[in-house]
């Protein structure tokens, strides 16, 4: 049975044109071969739910906020490289979603999110969970669709798969009127439609470009590798191509946010991450840098600082799979488009036997500022030194667990940036943070669906006790699909980056960024079925740990840190990379002494 284009019922004698849309739509997810569906239902996506009940192939994942189904989508995606899924119903569903979608689409994560619609007569009358989800995601999706015709839906999904994976990675969405999934296609539209290929992202640079930026990168006496996020999204290849061009020419390598662990924490060029939170040998080698290879970053606000005193005296060869990302932010001297892991492979071979530069000049340099130790941080909180330091916790946290090469989520503040600083990561897909859009309330559902992607992994969401209750609700979906997920607590009872700005900038009015009424997240782990820790005293750090670790289900560790503790190093918004406030400088973001002589 169908509906005709007059809105009568009819009959198809083909097998292809008796499916409805909805059954169509999980043929496809199928033919994807995606694994898990992360959503929650309601009376626009029921038809397709309904198609879910039999359907044993794909694993539906059912949260407890359509929020926490993007972000646990976006965590599967960027664990395992493959596209999430994510199905929504119209109105507060879709609405409910967008943050996640906005997520997604600033840090290129490659997505696919389903969301139901009113029926297409109703579209505009302002029908009951009515959104306009199209007009709405228009600028925080690569592309999206609303689909009038079951016989479109085949066609739409392939190439929504496709524009998702492919260039730059980043979230689709596909909205689906809810008489479009009952409908059946009609019989002569049904067996023609195919996925059209009109996006198709350039992977090669042209062997004259190639050719430029490797003599540049050879004739260069202080060179840096600016590496970005678009190095893991372009997969394993990238990584070790990578490291392989860093063995020939010998350069020194620093990364954004982003793009920790595409380039080996223990190797003795690594510098660490680079920007407002980045370390000072990472920022001062960015700035005294005479080449500047820039590869799948976007030149954002948090790592530049001031533009005009970025990277000021290099050659800049910025390498990125998205054309409008070159020259943007930062204008550069050769922009090379194309897909990270392909480009690195021309230069390499265009590299070819050529011998590295001495660059013992350059290292001796970078020395200097290394033994600033700019990471250093008090033994001891000057308002309460019987408290942990927080970076204390990470750096115990790292050490106990890192042979476990443990997937870290995180939340959005302080603990995020301290877990940069002192967790190290030495592959790709184990970092997992929300960068561009700074979604507090990311760490635990993304740390849900890198478990569900990886279930014999340790997975660890770093969180802090306002972000953590931003999706604390999905500590249900953990318990009912028994992911033994850890969520690790620095809590300081306050949003601690917000104090640190308030302090920093608004001579310490600290307006509304204390965490007042906190749960007793012991007793809440407990409610849910999970394990507590409370860990309030540093010599019970590791025992803590340890305990967090040997238990085989979901575990909540709120581990009590000092209120005060800053994050440093840091350049004040708007300030350049030599202005960096390091531990012992003073508010008004004068360096000590030791650090102006290194400058």
């Amino acid at each position: 049975m169908r509906i005709s284009a007059s809105g009568r019922f009819s009959f198809g004698r083909s097998k292809l044109a008796q499916r409805s849309g909805a059954a169509l739509l999980m043929e496809c997810l199928v033919d994807q071969e995606v694994e898990f569906v992360f959503g929650y239902p309601g009376g626009a996506v029921l038809p397709i739910y309904d198609e879910l009940f039999g359907e044993e192939r794909i694993r539906h994942i059912l949260v407890r906020h359509e929020a926490g189904a993007a972000h646990a989508a976006e965590g599967y995606a960027r664990a395992t490289g493959k596209p999430g899924v994510v199905l929504v119903t119209s109105g507060p569903g879709a609405t409910n979603a967008v943050t996640g979608i906005a997520d997604a689409f600033m840090d290129s994560i490659p997505m696919v999110v389903i969301t139901g619609q009113v029926p297409t007569a109703l579209i505009g009358t302002d029908a009951f969970q009515e959104a306009d989800t199209v007009g709405i995601t228009r600028h925080c999706t690569k592309h999206n669709y609303l689909v009038k015709d079951p016989a479109d839906l085949k066609a739409t999904l392939e190439e929504a798969f496709r524009i998702a994976t492919t260039g730059r990675p980043g979230p689709v969405v596909v909205d689906i009127p809810k008489d479009v999934q009952i409908a059946v296609p009609s019989e002569s539209r049904a067996s023609k439609l195919t996925a059209s290929h009109r996006y198709a992202p350039q992977m090669a640079a042209p062997a004259e470009q190639i050719i430029e930026a490797v003599d540049m990168l050879a004739g260069a006496e202080r060179p840096i590798f600016y590496t970005g996020g678009g190095v893991i999204n372009s997969g394993p290849e990238a990584t070790e191509l990578l490291r392989q061009l860093q063995d020939m020419t010998g350069a020194p390598v620093t990364s954004t946010l982003m793009g920790l662990g595409c380039f080996a924490n223990t190797h003795p060029d690594w510098l660490g991450m680079l920007g407002m939170h980045g370390t000072f040998e990472a920022n001062m080698a960015m700035n005294r840098a005479d080449v500047m290879v820039c590869i799948g970053a976007r030149f954002d606000d948090r790592v530049t600082g001031r533009l005009d005193a970025f990277s000021p005296d290099s050659t800049k060869i910025h390498v990125d799979i998205d054309r409008s990302s070159i020259n943007k932010n930062v204008p550069v001297d050769l922009g090379i488009v194309g897909d990270c892991a392909t480009v690195l492979g021309q230069m390499i071979e265009a590299w070819g036997q050529r011998k590295a530069q001495d660059l013992g000049e350059w290292k001796a340099r970078i020395a200097g500022w290394r033994a600033r130790e700019c990471l250093a941080y008090p033994e001891k909180s000057k308002k309460n030194p019987d408290a942990i330091m927080p970076q204390k916790a990470v750096e115990r946290l790292y050490a106990l667990t890192k042979d476990r090469s443990p997937i870290i989520t995180t939340e959005v503040g302080q603990h995020q940036m301290w877990a940069a600083q002192y967790f190290g990561f030495d592959k790709p897909n184990k970092w997992l943070t929300s960068g561009g859009l700074g979604t507090m309330g990311y760490g635990m559902p993304a740390a849900i669906g890198a478990q569900l992607g990886h279930p014999d992994a340790l997975v660890i969401d770093i969180a802090g006790e306002a972000s953590i209750q931003m999706n604390i609700q999905e500590l249900g979906t953990a318990s009912q699909y028994r992911l033994p997920i850890k969520v690790f607590i620095l809590n300081n009872e306050y949003m601690g980056m917000v104090r640190q700005w308030q302090e920093l900038t608004y001579e310490s009015r600290y307006s509304n960024s204390y965490s007042d009424s906190l749960p007793d997240f012991v007793a809440l782990a407990e409610a849910y079925g999970w394990k507590g820790i409370r860990i309030q005293d540093e010599k019970d750090l590791d025992a803590g740990i340890l305990s967090m670790m040997e238990y085989d289900g979901p575990v909540i560790v709120d581990c009590c840190v000092a209120a005060d503790a800053n994050c440093l190093p840091m350049i004040p918004s708007g300030a350049a990379h030599t202005e960096m406030l390091l531990y012992g400088d003073q508010v008004d973001g004068t360096m000590d002494d030791e650090a102006k002589a290194l400058v």
